[in-house]
């Protein structure tokens, strides 16, 4: 039996110590390992193929990571694990908003790093490896959800969705008219949410909004319970 392929990593990172250090230590753990310094050469890296995943930092000469981060949300869902220096709200919120599907303040840990990266790949993989037959379809509204392809369709045609947005979807769907809390929320996408204090929840759903809902300020859909959390309504009654 032959073993998988090793999970290919670009880094993108303006920090030359940091470069090597995650090269050596991503490498020693089995993964196939690029790292480069700004968005000119992430860009001329991708001209090779998409790795499995991509852990950008958010300060870079040039083209900040953000702005990476939106570019490449318009084209690929590939894992982006999104590194900052101040490790402020503000920045794991905008960056979160932008597509990043993680996001780890400096200075952090390798192994860390790596136990992230790990949880991000699995998610893909398993995005990527379901079978096909058999699916099993959930609608609302003009929506057909097929939780075994891993696809969101619109009148047949399909809605692009990260792996966060589509497992965020996936739990509301599974659990229609309930009013679920934050804190549930966040045990049902562990290996994406870590803090039940923080946005990252609310910054999920309000990309979720913007993928179905005609208004996401007026969402039917998806409908924020103030002090309790979220319901979903599969039949998009107004209110």
């Amino acid at each position: 039996m032959t073993s998988p392929a090793p999970e290919r990593v670009l880094v993108v990172d303006d920090d030359p110590a940091l470069r090597e250090l995650l090269g050596e230590y991503l490498t020693a753990n089995g993964m196939v390992v690029q790292a480069v310094h700004d968005g000119a050469a992430m860009r001329q890296a991708l001209l090779a193929g998409m790795p499995g995943a991509i852990v950008l930092d958010l300060m870079l000469p040039g083209e900040d990571g953000l702005s990476l981060a939106r570019e490449l949300r318009t084209h690929s869902n590939v894992p982006i694990l999104m590194l900052s220096a101040r490790g402020e709200e503000i920045d794991r919120v905008i960056g979160l908003e932008v597509g990043a599907d993680d996001y780890l303040a400096k200075p952090f840990g390798p192994r860390e790093l790596l136990a992230r990266l790990r949880a991000l790949l699995r998610r893909h993989r398993a995005l990527a490896g379901v079978p096909q037959a058999a699916p099993r379809l959930a609608g609302f509204g003009p929506f057909q959800l097929d939780l075994a392809a891993h696809r969101l369709l619109r009148d047949g045609a399909e809605v692009r969705l990260t792996s966060a947005e589509f497992d965020l979807l996936r739990v509301f769907v599974e659990r229609p008219n309930r009013v679920l809390s934050r804190d549930l929320l966040v045990s049902q996408l562990r290996g994406y949410e870590r803090d039940p204090f923080d946005r990252s929840i609310d910054i999920r759903v309000t990309r979720l909004r913007r993928k179905i809902e005609a208004d996401p300020t007026a969402p039917v859909f998806v409908r924020t319970i103030r002090g309790e959390g979220y319901l979903f309504n599969p039949r998009g009654e107004q209110t």
